[in-house]
């Protein structure tokens, strides 16, 4: 019994100092504005993604369109969301129309720079194309300034960091 004494509160000591080792991920901020091309048609929704060095789907920073009923029509990004649909309520916004612009606060794991991440926007619209790679760019902080144009549906990106 009195080596259990001993035993216990060394334990906790030993579990609270490995809690306090641990750091949480620091994530940066950024202001990021999307300006869409001029088209007509419905407004688009916007999957702004962090892609790891192997090409797949890390983590959703953004989603640009509340009809939850279409996540699945924006396919390469559903069969990541898809399976673990996790809660993306407190970062999903209204579609966006051609030639309109957004502006969201999005955050960046800061321990993914410069580590072969990337950062995709797809962009889909109803009844009209989905552009898987519409913007995609290395994660650096280099490419984190400055004007990115896409291919598809947006015209440009800007980010700035907060």
């Amino acid at each position: 019994m009195k080596t259990l004494f001993k035993i216990v509160p060394a334990l906790l000591i030993g579990a609270l100092l490995l809690i306090s080792a641990v750091k949480p991920i620091e994530k940066v901020t950024y202001k990021c504005m999307i300006q869409l091309k001029n088209y007509t048609g419905e407004g688009a929704y916007v999957i702004i993604s962090l892609i790891n060095p192997n090409g797949g789907y890390e983590e959703t920073l953004y989603v640009q369109g509340k009809d939850a009923e279409w996540y699945s029509e924006i396919s390469e990004w559903w069969k990541f969301y898809g399976k673990r649909r996790p809660d993306i309520d407190a970062i999903s916004g209204a579609t966006i129309s051609g030639g309109e612009r957004a502006v969201h606060v999005i955050q960046i794991p800061e321990e993914k720079m410069g580590k072969g991440y990337k950062i995709r926007f797809e962009t889909a619209v109803e009844d009209q194309e989905y552009y898987t790679k519409d913007l995609e760019f290395d994660l650096t902080q280099a490419n984190l300034k400055g004007k990115k144009e896409g291919t598809g549906f947006i015209r440009y990106v800007r980010l700035m960091q907060q």
